[in-house]
């Protein structure tokens, strides 16, 4: 937070209390969308659509935990993004299996219905991107929110592109395609979450016990 605070005008309080706010509207916006979507992708028939309301129920979820160490020490918000990363990983891992139990499978997905509600779910992670664009340079509890939705919206629309072959071609392959590279995407920013939450945790203790050393002389 102190790197956003940096070149912001506001104190930290105003800040965190702004970003608090923001952050509850971008909770509701992810929840609202995951019950919208996990509901119409059953009925498309759609892997892709599917990854993506799990995407938001795992947003929802973690933004729920950013909300809850606001405030809190550096080494707690390092483990509430490590915790995040981990979340993305298995996540990645969810959507991977699903995309293979689709290919084997090999069912088409309703493209009209699929694109539709990509287009909804893009239309809501843009809202949450620009609402977060400013503190998208704070701690790795801060930039892995940001991350979150950036990834989301990339993702929307590769799902409408994906709509759009599965309409072309008559197949479902684009539409697992689409699924395996959401994956992909999410267990990247895993990997850099976690790498940037392990090096904030190592600088915490490290500071925690120069702090403790220089208290018992």
């Amino acid at each position: 937070m102190a790197a956003c605070c940096e070149s912001c005008p506001e104190g930290p309080d105003t800040l965190s209390a702004r970003y608090r706010r923001v952050l509850t509207v971008v909770l509701a916006v992810n929840a609202v969308m995951f019950a919208v979507e996990v509901t119409w992708s059953l009925i498309a028939g759609s892997t892709a659509l599917q990854a993506d309301a799990l995407d938001f129920l795992a947003d929802t979820l973690t933004y729920g935990l950013t909300l809850s160490v606001l405030g809190r020490p550096l080494a707690v918000r390092a483990k509430a993004a490590l915790f995040k990363g981990a979340s993305l990983g298995v996540m990645a891992a969810l959507v991977l299996g699903t995309a293979l139990h689709r290919a084997l499978d090999a069912g088409t997905p309703e493209a009209t219905t699929m694109g539709a509600i990509a287009v909804l779910a893009l239309a809501a992670n843009l809202s949450s991107v620009l609402l977060l664009y400013r503190f998208r340079e704070g701690d790795a509890n801060m930039a892995s929110v940001w991350q979150c939705s950036r990834n989301d919206a990339i993702g929307n629309l590769a799902v409408i592109a994906a709509a759009g072959a599965v309409s072309v071609t008559g197949s479902g392959w684009p539409d697992i395609a689409v699924a395996v590279a959401m994956a992909s995407l999410f267990l990247q920013s895993s990997v850099r979450i976690m790498r940037r939450a392990w090096r904030e945790l190592t600088e915490a203790h490290t500071g925690a016990m120069a702090t403790t050393d220089e208290g018992s002389r």
